[in-house]
């Protein structure tokens, strides 16, 4: 049960990432979209004021499960988790939150402007 969570947790998150930069693109998900991001920043920013910035607890669940099937040294964050894990980069942490950032960001200002000032 527990490999069936830690790759259920996998999916999920891609899907989620996956969503949080690239469902702005499309007409019909858009709300949607700009609900997940909303999430996401309340997560990060919001519950991060007691779990520290960036926390997200799909991640602080993934990594309770990893840690049950003897997984230790996790990165604080699952993106970390990904560059180093499964696309062997050796990028530092403060690399990984600043592109996360960054293109969130851009995510974010993208979902904002089709979803308020593009003409239907």
């Amino acid at each position: 049960m527990l490999a069936f969570l830690d790759v259920l947790f996998f999916v999920v998150h891609i899907l989620i990432i996956g969503f949080n930069l690239f469902g702005w693109l499309i007409p019909k998900f858009r709300k949607a979209h700009l609900w997940l991001v909303a999430a996401t920043l309340f997560s990060w920013l919001v519950l991060g004021i007691w779990k520290g910035w960036g926390y997200c607890i799909l991640t602080d669940w993934h990594w309770d499960v990893k840690r049950e099937l003897g997984e230790r040294n996790l990165p604080n964050s699952f993106i970390k988790y990904l560059t180093n894990n499964v696309l062997a980069f050796d990028w530092s942490s403060n690399t990984v939150d600043m592109i996360t950032l960054g293109t969130f960001v851009i995510a974010i200002v993208l979902s904002i402007r089709v979803n308020f000032f593009t003409k239907k």
